[in-house]
Parts: C-alpha cells; structure tokens; sequence
C-alpha cells in the first residue's frame, strides 16, 4: 500500500462506499464493470482487453470507483501505482532538470507494476509537453506490448485523448475496449432535471 501513492484518505474508500441510489443509468454500469472487473482481475490479466477506462466530467465518481478497484486488488497483493496525471505532469516537467536517475526510476516504476492507475489523464488547462507526452507514450506503449493492465479516468473521452495524443489515445482504447464506461446523461434523465456532478445534485437536494 505504501508503494502505490494512494494517500490514507483514499485508501479508505471501498465499494461498499460508493452511493448508487438515485444516480443516472451511466454510474450503475461504472459501478457494476468496476466491480466485475475488480473480482475478475486474475483471469482478465493476461487477455487483450484487461483495463478500464472511466470518462466523463467531474464529480461522476470515477475517480472513487477506480480507487475502489486499486484497494481490491492491494489487498489481494496485486501491485499497483498511483499517478495523479496533474501532480505527476508537474513532477515530470520538474524532472527535466532533475537527474536521469530519478527520471529512469519512476518510468521503470510505471512500467513495471503490475496495475498502473493515471487519475484524470490530461486533465488542465496547459497542454502536455512534448516531454511529457513521450514519456506517457513510452509507459502507454510499453504496458500494451507486455499486457499490463493500466486503469484511467479522464474528463476526455476516447477521441479526446485521441485528439491530444493519438497514439496514447488509440493504445488505450485497444486495451480498455471491454471496461469503458463514458459517464452522460440520457435524453430521458436529462428531461427529468437529473444531475451528473454527484456533488452538485447534493447540493440541490
């Protein structure tokens, strides 16, 4: 667990937190593939398709679900890391100026455990580097040619990660085909004044 950067507060969080009652169609099935994959894991692994994908705006849950199925497979002594895309970036552009060691480990790091998490992938306003979207890249492209699974959420959908870096985009995609959940409301929900943001529908209740 101290290894996977998941902070304590995060650690904590469990599907039997996760509230579903009176949340659009979109979360249950987020819900329900997280789960499944989650209890799956072992036998999903090795296969073509073995990761998630979670996309959406904020405040949908994704982020909570995907920490939900980290602390699952931690506890069954499944490794995983934890790489918050903001924070991380700005390591990365920090690491620039840092030692080729330091660089080397954490890529070696993100490559090599078993199941890599990125948290809101290209979420910001600035755009990534050239530098930080090569080093995505040779993580991304290197997890997909050895079947390491990665989970990913995202504010973008598929095309919109495409759109930043399609080799990333289209390399995630292959591998999360089965487990993507994109997080919208139907035309019926949205008639009914329901509320994707979990935070803000509590807000309005």
């Amino acid at each position: 667990m101290k290894s996977s950067h998941i902070t304590p507060e995060f650690q904590r969080i469990g599907f039997e937190d996760f509230v579903r009652e009176g949340r659009p169609a979109c979360t249950h099935r987020a819900y329900e593939s997280a789960v499944f994959y989650a209890q799956n894991f072992e036998r999903l692994r090795d296969s073509e398709q073995n990761s998630m994908a979670l996309l959406g705006p904020p405040g949908t849950g994704k982020t909570r679900l995907l920490i939900a199925v980290a602390n699952a497979l931690l506890a069954r002594g499944i490794g995983v890391h934890y790489f918050p895309w903001v924070e991380g970036s700005n390591d990365l552009r920090d690491a620039v100026h840092d030692s080729g060691e330091s660089m080397k480990r954490l890529r070696d790091a993100l490559k090599t455990v078993d199941v890599l998490y990125i948290d809101d992938l290209f979420k910001g306003r600035k755009e990534p580097t050239q530098f930080q979207l090569e080093f995505l890249f040779d993580v991304v492209n290197f997890r997909s040619l050895n079947h390491r699974p990665i989970l990913v959420s995202s504010e973008r959908d598929i095309d919109g990660l495409c759109d930043v870096d399609e080799g990333i985009g289209s390399r995630i995609y292959e591998r999360c085909r089965d487990f993507t959940v994109i997080m919208h409301l139907t035309a019926q929900e949205k008639d009914r004044g329901m509320i994707l943001n979990y935070r803000l529908a509590q807000k309005e209740v």
